[in-house]
């Protein structure tokens, strides 16, 4: 059997320094917060299920994926795919003992749930308030026993851009106690304003907020002596002379030696919106400075690499989960699927994991919610599987996908009674309309394994392959796929079964493990 490899990018160089980005994969929106020991961070997940990832660290620099705030969207709606929707931008806070994450649904409204432990279980998300097109929601719990939510506007939904709202909360979390004011206009200065979180220190309230667009835009930092505002801006992190473009969206947090720290997205086109960190500190006239001071003033831009907290141990160098040997038929933390899950979709299984093959979605793969993926984690790797087709019916089908806007996709097929190998290829253009094709690889001889493999590049290619004997050579699938970004996420990879229509005796697709490397 191959082996699983757990490798992929390391940001710890093992020397007492790190690379950026730390999280070489989708964690999109990241928020942080640092108890004690331990540290962990919150990002998006819109549409993807289980939702909202936790993961935990002990240094800012290697981590682990912990839990999901998030086991099921609780409306009908997201039993389908829904893309680009569900949870955006999540908060986490630590309060009266409880960790807090907020999260917004921008056709639904602004959510809460809270746990004692993030690795356990977190309480059924409460709506806060129902309301269309506000986002990206952060509370505050004052000295003085008051709370707070603080939020932008997503203009698709709202007909509101460029603006932060500030709202009365209940100091229990349970609802908003006023209809909010908006504290900041960004329309002249900082466009786009949005993702804010809000911080006191010094007897000044801090709202970091992003601002001028995802691909391009900067950090920059309120500051006010009442919460209410009157807010001064100033600009403290942007591109400068790296190649780290819009590097803003993300959270300060302090350690308990008093060193600070900044984690912030960068749009990485099909692999995502990784996670960098960077070095902050506060000057002498309480503005905050980030990264690699470039001016005169507070400016800031990315390092590249940089010594790792000093407020910790060296540790063992670890990256998250992503290979798997599905051992008694379960998968690991890394992956999601693309609706609600179903209990028809898994199979039980004490080896392998087997996915029934249930109906494609309204349209073709591209909308079927039980494709079962993660996150890309490295700028290039290798994917291998081993496939044990189950099937009963033609129509059947079960493989590896690259999934996006574009996807790319091996498998095996049942057609006219007999096993084919085949090559799916579909893309959804910017004006909602789906084209695909498919491509027969191979007639399969016996029916017995099937060993498929991916090769990302860097540059945004993949290159199938497969073999039916382990030891003979691979088989390339031509030509190379040309891999994109989903809807407001990087590309996923995994795996899936699906069938042409509904069967009462389904048939499934075991898949013995899933092992990933970095090139």
């Amino acid at each position: 059997m191959e082996k699983i490899n757990h490798a992929g990018w390391c940001a710890d160089l093992g020397d007492g320094r790190y690379q950026n980005p730390v999280l070489h994969a989708d964690y999109s929106d990241p928020d942080i917060v640092c108890v004690g020991d331990d540290i962990y961070m919150v990002a998006s997940s819109f549409n993807h299920i289980p939702g909202l990832p936790v993961l935990h660290s002990t240094d800012l620099v290697n981590w682990k994926i912990i839990n999901h705030v998030v086991q099921r969207i609780n409306s009908p709606a997201y039993d389908s795919m829904q893309p680009g929707k569900g949870i955006w931008a999540p908060s986490i806070r630590y309060h009266n003992g409880l960790f807090w994450v907020f999260y917004s649904m921008p056709d639904e409204g602004i959510f809460m749930s809270y746990a004692e432990d993030p690795a356990k279980e977190w309480s059924e998300p409460q709506c806060i308030k129902a309301v269309k097109g506000w986002i990206d929601p952060c509370p505050f719990w004052d000295e003085d026993g008051r709370a707070w939510l603080v939020h932008a506007f997503a203009y698709s939904r709202s007909g509101i851009k460029h603006q932060l709202q500030l709202c009365e909360m209940s100091p229990d979390a349970t609802s908003l106690l006023d209809e909010g004011k908006i504290i900041f206009d960004g329309a002249v200065s900082h466009p786009t304003i949005e993702g804010p979180k809000i911080y006191r220190r010094h007897g000044w309230y801090y709202i970091f907020a992003p601002a001028g667009g995802v691909e391009s835009g900067w950090q920059t930092v309120l500051r006010s002596r009442q919460l209410s505002g009157p807010f001064e801006a100033r600009d403290v992190l942007h591109q400068g002379t790296t190649t780290v473009n819009g590097p803003h969206q993300g959270g300060w947090v302090e350690l308990k030696n008093g060193e600070c720290w900044f984690v912030h997205f960068q749009d990485a086109a099909h692999n995502g919106r990784i996670v960098h960190l960077q070095p902050m500190r506060w000057n002498s006239d309480d503005w905050p400075e980030i990264g690699e001071k470039i001016n005169a003033e507070v400016l800031g831009q990315p390092v590249s690499v940089y010594t790792k907290p000093a407020a910790y141990a060296q540790g063992m160098r670890y990256v998250p989960q992503t290979s798997d040997s599905f051992a008694d038929g379960r998968f690991g933390l890394q992956w999601q699927w693309q609706a609600n899950p179903q209990p028809d979709w898994i199979i039980p299984s004490t080896t392998g994991l087997k996915l029934a093959c249930q109906p494609y979605g309204a349209r073709s793969l591209y909308d079927t919610p039980q494709l079962l993926l993660q996150k890309f984690s490295a700028p290039e790797f290798t994917v291998t599987t081993r496939l044990i087709p189950h099937f009963n019916h033609d129509g059947e089908q079960s493989g590896l996908i690259v999934y996006g806007e574009r996807y790319g996709a091996v498998s095996v097929c049942q057609q006219d009674g007999g096993w084919v190998l085949v090559f799916d290829f579909g893309w959804m253009s910017d004006k909602g309309v789906l084209s695909q094709n498919r491509t027969v690889l191979a007639t399969l001889t016996g029916h017995d394994a099937v060993f498929i493999r991916a090769d990302v590049l860097s540059r945004g290619v993949c290159h199938f392959s497969f073999r039916q004997v382990e030891t003979e050579e691979w088989k390339a699938v031509e030509p190379q796929f040309s891999i994109s970004a989903g809807k407001w996420v990087g590309a996923k990879i995994g795996l899936y079964s699906a069938a042409s229509a509904v069967n009462a005796d389904a048939g499934y697709g075991e898949f013995a493990y899933f092992s990933m490397s970095a090139r």
